[in-house]
């Protein structure tokens, strides 16, 4: 401003202030991923129909089940050389920078939508055979067994490619019913938001001496969320997403 001879002289809190009070602020932004799935509002509204209990126009039956299932995988197991210390009054806890890595373990996990329990165990690494396991983990036990219909909802990743995955799941359970998401929707896949909470109750600071120490850790914290389990509170509607789709149109 002063080289354009706009003002005589000017001082940073004044500029800071102007540029805060300006309309436009280049300097502020956000990500954000337009839908690349031709078929997003198709697959969409079928897992929104699901979560508000309909499948294909019908209500879903008192013997119908949802999962939700998908995988924490490369998760590290961190030691830190300096024991983590507890927070105290007036201080906050202590975790050593430095830290050793112990290797990686994966967390299969299938969430039930409207029970809010959580089945899940842990592998050395997330592949098909690893994700059949938590399948027949599951469907050998009640009330899934001997269900109606349970429909598994899962991304497009390798363990449950859209490509493979429901025949292998139908010729392995004949009332098992695969449900993909778009591509890039994790956001609409509920067992994600249980891994945000593991993420931040039992895994944050990490600092674990062992791959079983931490394997311990995650199943004891599923199976205290089990004992309280209540279904999330999901409002968004197949309509509340045709109304944004028409928005980005």
């Amino acid at each position: 401003m002063q080289r354009e001879e706009i003002v005589s002289s000017i001082s940073v809190s004044t500029l800071c202030r102007w540029y805060k009070q300006d309309a436009l602020k280049p300097w502020r932004y956000h990500n954000w991923l337009f839908p690349r799935d031709p078929q997003f509002l198709q697959k969409a509204t079928v897992v929104l129909d699901l979560y508000h209990g309909l499948w294909q126009g019908e209500p879903l039956g008192p013997d119908d089940y949802l999962l939700s299932a998908d995988e924490k995988c490369g998760l590290q197991v961190l030691a830190r050389p300096h024991p983590t210390r507890s927070p105290q009054p007036a201080h906050l806890g202590q975790v050593e920078f430095e830290y050793e890595r112990l290797g990686t373990i994966a967390y299969q996990a299938a969430l039930d939508v409207f029970a809010g329990t959580v089945i899940g165990q842990i592998e050395d690494s997330n592949c098909i055979a690893t994700f059949n396991n938590l399948i027949d983990k599951v469907m050998s036990q009640a009330p899934y067994q001997t269900a109606r219909r349970v429909f598994w909802l899962v991304d497009c990743g390798s363990a449950h490619h859209p490509a493979t995955f429901p025949a292998r799941l139908a010729a392995k359970y004949h009332n098992a019913i695969a449900v993909h998401l778009p591509t890039h929707a994790s956001w609409l896949n509920q067992i994600e938001i249980y891994f945000s909470i593991l993420q931040r109750k039992a895994l944050t600071p990490r600092d674990f001496n062992s791959a079983p120490a931490m394997a311990d850790r995650i199943l004891a914290f599923q199976d205290r969320f089990s004992a309280q389990a209540k279904p999330f509170n999901w409002r968004f509607s197949a309509d509340d997403l045709k109304q944004r789709m028409h928005l980005l149109a």
